[in-house]
């Protein structure tokens, strides 16, 4: 692959590498030029364009991260649409996602332009989630490097996820009069909460005094219903003596391991009766927050029975104080009021609308005002987003503005003007969240050209984001292809303070590290309409 400068002229079959605006037509990058492009950059004077050329055998990014991606044949795992030579891959079902680090590291040491990145080993992930994502960096790789990767990547074990296994759980918890009976209750409850994800269930429960032979006596009367059994003592363990570990052994099974190398949860004991697994738990397992019991119950609910040396080997990443790794389970009823996660609506009504021009010279139609079921388009949108459950809904408007804004009367809409519309979307994302009132938990990012999104799919998006805990991107999806609108948690509203030019929540999400939920609203995420055809399809009647 050649990259650089060329003149105008001989970029017909180029790939752009950066985005260029040419009059009118904004032509992205990635875009392969043909006759027409060139005549429109040399009409507007454009002498010189940066392009890679494609050299025989070289493959470009998006076919190269698809073939990439049907390589890669895991169970449970599937790959969305290549994109900017990005294929994002996602769980189908909840589980433990495994990946391989040193065949991962191999794969990203074929060629510093084919890149591999994943969730962490054994984290345990939800369906929908992105776990891992292919991305070729520049424009172009050669085929003899896509061959090489492909090889690696297509040997079994590179990446796996296990599904959860349904599974009953017994909890034997102990009693002294120090402990409250609300406090057991609330632990009865959130171990409950944690077995959700793989639709096990709390089979039998015993509370019994703080003492080996009551608590083996438990174990023993219910380890014939259950699939795993979890001890919760009423005082720290402290020893491989202590009450939960020798009650394991006097139930006839044997301690396996005491301790982890993760805090919170040191104090776990890991032990086993006949073929059921019996979890000592730490006291941190009391909280919802991340911790060590969780990293074990994950594996042993996935079908992993994990082994001292396993345990032992815990400790880099083991440090979770301070460094929660994803929303904390909530228990139901409990914990955050979704009431206390407002959401409210900015829709995005700044722009030009610059291809509804087409091939006129002529001040087109804006899409905005184009009328469905006699509604202009800006208006229908306001609406649907009134309708829902958002807090409150404003819209940011630019080019046109006052018509925007006059099209919007009547309704409870705050109106933000953005003079600097013509920077492109980031300032107008600036302005919305700019806008937000201090107590919102999350800005759901609308834009205004799509009519096929009712309130319901709002609610959905809203619903979503409450349900975890208002601590994660929740995004509009079509199957496996990721639309709009976005919700972005009051976490993520710094860096939407520092972008700048033609970019919008996409950059957000996939720097914020932050975990991101797709959820489903059909083709509603997916259907725009930046031309006059697309308004036409769409139902729309355009007006100038």
């Amino acid at each position: 692959m050649k990259f650089g400068p060329v003149s105008t002229a001989q970029a017909v079959g180029c790939v752009l590498a950066h985005s260029l605006v040419a009059g009118k037509v904004r032509l992205k990058k990635g875009r392969v030029l043909d006759t027409e492009d060139v005549a429109v950059l040399e009409g507007e004077h454009i002498e010189e364009v940066v392009v890679a050329c494609l050299e025989p055998g070289d493959i470009g990014e998006d076919r190269a991260a698809e073939a990439l991606a049907e390589a890669l044949d895991v169970p449970q795992i599937r790959a969305g649409r290549a994109a900017t030579g990005r294929v994002n891959l996602f769980a189908d079902t909840n589980g433990l996602f495994r990946a391989d680090a040193e065949m991962v590291n191999r794969f990203n040491r074929i060629d510093p332009a084919i890149t591999l990145a994943t969730v962490a080993d054994h984290s345990q992930v939800s369906a929908g989630e992105m776990v891992a994502t292919i991305k070729i960096i520049p424009l172009a790789v050669s085929g003899q490097s896509l061959n090489a990767a492909q090889d690696v990547i297509s040997k079994p074990g590179i990446l796996a996820l296990r599904p959860f296994q349904r599974a009953r759980v017994g909890l034997v918890a102990t009693t002294l009069p120090s402990l409250k009976q609300s406090v057991m209750d609330k632990t009865a409850r959130l171990l409950q909460t944690r077995l959700d994800a793989s639709g096990s269930v709390l089979a039998a429960e015993k509370r019994v005094r703080h003492d080996a032979a009551a608590v083996a006596d438990a174990v023993s009367k219910i380890k014939s219903e259950c699939d795993v059994i979890v001890a919760f003592g009423a005082s720290a363990i402290v020893d491989g003596e202590d009450v939960i570990p020798a009650a394991i052994k006097l139930a006839g099974g044997a301690v396996d391991h005491v301790g982890m190398p993760v805090d919170p949860g040191n104090l776990l004991v890991l032990g086993h009766v006949g073929p059921v697994p019996v979890i000592g738990a730490p006291g941190c397992a009391r909280s919802p927050k991340e911790n060590g019991f969780d990293w074990v119950l994950a594996r042993i609910l996935a079908g992993e029975t994990p082994s001292p040396e396993t345990i032992m080997s815990m400790g880099v990443g083991g440090l979770l104080k301070e460094i929660p790794t994803r929303p904390q389970p909530r228990l139901k009823g409990e914990g955050v009021d979704k009431a206390d996660l407002p959401v409210e609506i900015v829709v995005l009504a700044a722009g030009r609308a610059s291809r509804m021009a087409g091939a006129s010279k002529e001040d087109p139609p804006h899409k905005l005002l184009a009328e469905f079921d006699g509604v202009p388009l800006l208006r229908k949108s306001c609406q649907a987003a009134l309708a829902s459950k958002a807090s409150a809904v404003t819209a940011i408007v630019g080019y046109r503005g006052e018509e925007m804004s006059s099209v919007l009367d009547g309704l409870e809409v705050t109106v933000v003007d953005n003079p600097d519309f013509e920077e492109g979307m980031a300032s107008s994302l600036r302005r919305g969240v700019a806008s937000l009132n201090e107590r919102s938990a999350g800005a759901l990012i609308m834009l205004a050209d799509m009519p096929a999104v009712e309130a319901s799919h709002l609610d959905t998006l809203i619903s979503a984001f409450q349900n975890v805990g208002g601590e994660a991107v929740v995004r509009a999806a079509s199957g496996q292809v990721r639309g709009n609108p976005v919700i972005l948690p009051r976490s993520a509203f710094d860096a939407v303070m520092r972008l700048e030019g033609d970019t919008g929540a996409r950059q957000i999400i996939a720097a914020s590290g932050l975990r991101v939920v797709d959820v489903d609203i059909g083709d509603a995420a997916l259907v725009d309409v930046d031309t006059r055809q697309a308004v036409i399809e769409a139902g729309g009647v355009l007006r100038n």
